[in-house]
């Protein structure tokens, strides 16, 4: 399974930069499905091929998450346990980000 696919890629276009919003869209979920790391996208560099979103080890609070750029590189060349990789939450619909942490 594709981890971006062009119907993403022209949905963060649209909705560009969110730097300003409080409480931005998180557009994608990747998530690690033999371990730890879960990564909601809220933008995306085509030409770096960079995303920016909140990323998290394990629980939600603050001590095990953050914001911060990921690439969409090492997301799809990592390779863990039974040689499992990072996949995209494909029910994952868009939400706020306030929702999305109080729902996971």
């Amino acid at each position: 399974m594709q981890l971006l696919t062009k119907k993403l890629t022209d949905r963060f276009a649209k909705v560009g930069s969110q730097e300003e919003d409080k409480d931005p869209i998180v557009i994608a979920k990747f998530f690690n499905p033999a371990g730890a790391g879960t990564w909601f996208a809220t933008e995306y560099d085509p030409k770096t091929r960079i995303f920016f979103g909140w990323v998290t080890l394990g629980a939600m609070d603050d001590q095990d998450a953050e914001w911060g750029d990921f690439s969409l590189d090492e997301l799809e060349s990592y390779k863990g346990p039974f040689g499992l990789g990072i996949e995209r939450d494909r029910y994952f619909g868009e939400k706020r980000f306030s929702e999305v942490k109080k729902t996971s």
